[in-house]
Formats: structure tokens, C-alpha cells, sequence
């Protein structure tokens, strides 16, 4: 959506509101992006919870401000300015929303703080979606938390949201020739966190699973109801990438480290061997949300859920989190 497309009524209607103080109508007027500004805080934080709460700010202080705005922008422009400039405040304040280096050697750097987006809370408009899957999956979230959070910011606004230099200078109140050297190096960046096979963020994509995604999440699923280790280790490829957050020291970067660690975890084993799954989706990204009945238990409870990258049917990313304290996926308790 450009611009030009929003210049006009909306503008003065939001001027309009701001001078009456009409708390309803300012509402109104603002409500529509609550939830591509959500999806681009999140960009900015890589934790739904502190986007969630980023979010709110970013309508606080356009409350706040409502007398500056004189449309000379359009106000989509003006709410993603303000959105982006809390989540700069937010970063300022907090020393625990960087990535730190892994306690196992060879695996990188950890996010610990990296929290999965529901589907089901992206725009529902596909012409109006901010989303494209490439620059909403988990390893282009964590790699964007490698960039400083002004380059992250530069980043974002000029090659995810395609807004122009000059715009985006203004936005962060620098300079074009600093927005662009800051793209630069952040594209530098992106480019050695990235796996090879995930460079391209720009290129069109669709949101549809494709029949191999589909068949090894069934496969995936399938293994653990069976109790079937090495069915689960076949599914797998030889340089998995794995990670159980928010638990440091879980980063492996080969399948035989993730399964060794697994197994000394105790899966298939007593007490890890009933397990019931079903598909879902996060960050556009196929994924499992599995359920573990122990001895003492009647009923499944839900345990994890695993974010599944898949090449040529196998799983290249494997992405766990702690389901216990994430309602927002919308997941049944138990089963």
C-alpha cells in the first residue's frame, strides 16, 4: 500500500479527531494497523510479548502527539515512525535483547529471547500485508537481532517495508547518506547470518505449504507417536540447525548433535515416549505442536512446539519453544 493511496480523507479525519480529542474516532482511525505495526515491532524485537507491548506505546504516544500530525505524511507513515522510534527506545533501556554467544562451540550466537508469531495474527489482507514468508521466518528474525538496533531499524524500513531513503531518514532523524551506509553494512550482516540457501529476503513468495513441507511435518508427527527415533533422525538433515528456546546451551548446528542431545534428555525413553501431535503454523513457517502424557497423567498436555524449516523434504531448522507460557499461539492446553 502506498502512500498516495492513504493521503487524504484518513489524514483529515485523524486532524479532525485530534482536535476534538475524540478518543473513539482516533480509535477507529488507528485500530486498522495494529497489526502490521505489531508484525514490524516484532521484526524489530523478535519477542511477540514486547511487540505486543510496543504496540500499545506506539498508539500511547501517537495519543500523546495527535496535535503534531498535520498530514504532511501520510498516516501509516506516521504511526510506523512512532512504532519505530519505541522499539529504538525500548532496545536503549534493555542490555538482555541482544544475542549472546553460544555455550557450545561452533553453534553461534543464541536469541534467547526469540518467541514464535501466530499466524493467525497477521494482516488478513494480502494486498495490505506487510508480511512476505521470507522476512517473517525465524532465521530471518534472528538474524536481524545481529544488527545494531539503528541499522536494524534502516534495514527494516528500507529493504522489508521498501521505503525510500529519504523517508526512512526522516523517520530516524539522520541523514540519507547514513540511512544508506547503515543498509549497507546491515546487508553485510544479514548475509553472513543467514544460511546460504536463505539469502534472498526480497524475492516473491507464497504463504501455501508445499507437498514437501506437508508430508514431513506428517512424517515428523508421525515419528514421535511411534516412538520411532530413528524414523525421527531420518527426517532430518546432516547440518541441522536446532535450538530449544528460551534454554541456553541447546544450539547445535549438525543432526547427530541434536540427537545425542536428545537422547541424554531422555526422549523416547520412560516418561518422554507418549506423545500426541498436531500441525500448525508459525512465522509462516510449518510447525508441531506436540503433547506428552507421563505415567501420572491422564490426558496430554502440551509440551512444546517445534518451527520446522524444510528443504527437499527434509528438516534443514529446527526451532523448539517452550509452549507452556505462550497463550497467544492459540493452542489447546491438553488433548
Amino acid at each position: 500500500m502506498t502512500d498516495d493511496r492513504l493521503l487524504g480523507a484518513d489524514e483529515a479525519r485523524f486532524i479532525a479527531a485530534a482536535r476534538s480529542d475524540d478518543t473513539t474516532r482516533f480509535a477507529l482511525l488507528t485500530e486498522r494497523y495494529r497489526r502490521e505495526l505489531h508484525v514490524h515491532c516484532y521484526r524489530m524485537l523478535a519477542n511477540y510479548a514486547d511487540a505486543q507491548d510496543m504496540t500499545q506505546e506506539t498508539f500511547l504516544r501517537a495519543w500523546k502527539k495527535r496535535e503534531s500530525f498535520r498530514g504532511h505524511a501520510a498516516l501509516r507513515t506516521w504511526l510506523y515512525r512512532i512504532a519505530t522510534n519505541a522499539c529504538l527506545d525500548f532496545l536503549e533501556k534493555r542490555n538482555d535483547r541482544t544475542p549472546v554467544p553460544s555455550e557450545l562451540p561452533g553453534a553461534g550466537s543464541e536469541v534467547l529471547y526469540l518467541q514464535p508469531y501466530p499466524d493467525r495474527m497477521l494482516p488478513e489482507d494480502p494486498q495490505e500485508s506487510v508480511v512476505a514468508r521470507e522476512t517473517i521466518e525465524l532465521a530471518f528474525i534472528v538474524a536481524v537481532q545481529h544488527l545494531p538496533p539503528r541499522q536494524r531499524a534502516a534495514f527494516i524500513l528500507r529493504d522489508v517495508l521498501g521505503w525510500p531513503a529519504s523517508k526512512a531518514a526522516d523517520a530516524l532523524e539522520l541523514t540519507v547518506a547514513s540511512v544508506t551506509s547503515a543498509l549497507q553494512r546491515a546487508r553485510v550482516t544479514m548475509r553472513e547470518q543467514l544460511p546460504s540457501r536463505r539469502l534472498d529476503w526480497r524475492s516473491p513468495a507464497t504463504h501455501e505449504l508445499t507437498s514437501d513441507e506437508r508430508g514431513a511435518v506428517k512424517s515428523y508427527i508421525d515419528a514421535h507417536e511411534r516412538n520411532d527415533l530413528d524414523g525421527l533422525t531420518s527426517l532430518l538433515r546432516d547440518d541441522l540447525r536446532f535450538a530449544m528456546l528460551p534454554e541456553a546451551g541447546t544450539a547445535t548446528v549438525t543432526a547427530k548433535d541434536a540427537v545425542d542431545g536428545w537422547v541424554s534428555g531422555g526422549l523416547f525413553q520412560r516418561g518422554y515416549d507418549d506423545w500426541r501431535g498436531i500441525t500448525t503454523t508459525v512465522n509462516l513457517m510449518p510447525a508441531v505442536a506436540l503433547y506428552l502424557r507421563t505415567p501420572e497423567e491422564p490426558v496430554y498436555r502440551l509440551f512444546a512446539v517445534a518451527a520446522l524449516h524444510i528443504v527437499d523434504g527434509k528438516i534443514a531448522e529446527l526451532t523448539g519453544f517452550d509452549a507452556a507460557d505462550q497463550p497467544w499461539l492459540g493452542l489447546p492446553l491438553t488433548l
